[in-house]
């Protein structure tokens, strides 16, 4: 299931990228994030196994919500951490909603479309 949804954003963001041409510098924001997000997965992890201070999750899902969030689901399900937590885990598939849901508002508003809508390009 979780794989379903980065294929699902893929292919959003292919679509979007087809139509509204979005910058190639969102694709950079989106794998840069999600590395930085899986790195900080990986270190929590490893603070976890060690018993040294940990990174609070407040911040893991910040950092999931501000396009991260590719990359935490698969340190989830590769690195199996925070995986198991309920409650972190309803709160980090509601920031993965909001982050798409972001992306879809943007993509329609300020990018330049090809399907006859009239809003203005982005210029980044």
């Amino acid at each position: 299931m979780p794989y379903l949804v980065i294929l699902f954003f893929v292919v959003l963001y292919l679509l979007a990228t087809f139509f509204f041409h979005i910058p190639a510098l969102v694709a950079l924001v989106y794998g840069v994030l999600s590395l930085s997000c899986f790195v900080a997965y990986a270190i929590d992890k490893s603070a976890a196994k060690g018993g040294r201070w940990r990174t609070s999750e407040r911040t893991l899902l910040l950092l999931g919500l501000l396009c991260g969030w590719p990359g935490a689901v698969l340190a989830q399900q590769w690195l199996r951490h925070k995986s198991s937590k309920r409650s972190f885990r309803i709160l980090f598939w509601i920031t993965v909603a909001l982050n798409i849901g972001a992306f879809v508002y943007f993509s329609m508003h300020y990018a330049a479309p090809d399907i006859g809508t009239e809003v203005a390009p982005i210029e980044l």
